[in-house]
C-alpha cells in the first residue's frame, strides 16, 4: 500500500485485518513479542476485537478497607471508555483467582461504545457476555468476585500481559487466533505493510488452488 494513500478507517482495518498477518508483520518489523501466551481466548470465536488499548493493572489482595469502594478505579476506568477503546487487564494470569470483568463491566463498556476486553483473569456470566456479542478474550472462567481477592491500583499506565508490554493508545486485536497488540508509534507502518501482505496471500492462494507448486508461488511472493 501506497504511503501516500490513506489507510481505510478503523472499522474497514477491523474487517480486513487478521491476527497472523498482523503478527507476521510485527515479526518482520523486529517486534517478536506482540502476540500473548495462547492461554488467553475468545468467549465467542465468531467475535473480532479492534480498537485502541487502555490499561488496568490488578494485584491479589485479601483485605477490604472498611467503608471503601474496591471498585473505584476499574469504575473510573470503564466510565472513560471513549467509542473504539479495549480495556486491557493486567491480572498477572495464569490465575484461579483473579476474575476482573463480567456482564455489568461489559454492559457499561459497550454503553460507551467500547470495542470489547482482553484480560489475562477470569471472567464470569459467560452466557449473557456472549448473549451480547461483546467481544471478550480471557485468560479463564470462574464464578469469582474480585472483591476481598483482587483490586484494580492503576489504570492508563504500561502493563505486562501474557507476555507482551502494552501501553495506553497502542491498537489491539483479537480473533479466533489470538490477540496481537500493535505500538502505536508503529501503527501506519504495521497496517500498511499488513494490507500490502494480505493482497500478496490472497494472489498466493488462488495461484495454489490453480494447482502450482508451494515453490513456485512463494518464489513469486515470498509469503507462506
Amino acid at each position: 500500500m501506497s504511503m501516500t494513500q490513506p489507510l481505510p478507517p478503523p472499522e474497514e482495518l477491523r474487517r480486513l485485518l487478521y491476527t497472523p498477518v498482523l503478527s507476521d508483520v510485527l515479526d518482520s518489523f523486529g517486534l517478536m513479542h506482540q502476540a500473548v501466551r495462547p492461554f488467553i481466548r475468545p468467549l465467542d470465536e465468531s467475535l473480532v476485537l479492534f480498537g485502541r488499548v487502555r490499561t488496568g493493572r490488578y494485584v491479589a489482595t485479601d483485605t477490604i478497607t472498611p467503608g471503601s469502594n474496591p471498585y473505584a478505579l476499574e469504575m473510573d476506568l470503564i466510565d472513560d471508555l471513549k467509542p473504539g477503546e479495549v480495556p486491557v487487564l493486567a491480572c498477572g494470569g495464569p490465575t484461579d483467582r483473579i476474575a476482573p470483568w463480567g456482564e455489568l463491566l461489559s454492559t457499561a463498556a459497550r454503553a460507551r461504545g467500547a470495542a470489547g476486553c482482553v484480560t489475562d483473569g477470569l471472567v464470569r456470566d459467560v452466557a449473557r457476555i456472549r448473549a451480547m456479542r461483546f467481544p471478550v478474550f480471557h485468560g479463564g472462567i470462574g464464578p469469582l468476585d474480585t472483591k476481598g481477592r483482587a483490586e484494580m491500583v492503576e489504570k492508563d499506565a504500561p502493563i505486562d500481559i501474557a507476555g507482551v508490554r502494552v501501553a495506553a493508545g497502542d491498537w489491539v486485536m483479537g480473533d479466533i487466533d489470538g490477540v496481537v497488540f500493535v505500538p502505536i508509534d508503529k501503527a501506519d507502518a504495521v497496517f500498511r505493510a499488513a494490507l500490502d501482505k494480505i493482497a500478496a496471500e490472497d494472489s498466493t492462494r488462488a495461484e495454489l488452488e490453480a494447482g502450482d507448486s508451494l515453490h513456485a508461488v512463494y518464489a513469486r511472493h515470498g509469503v507462506l
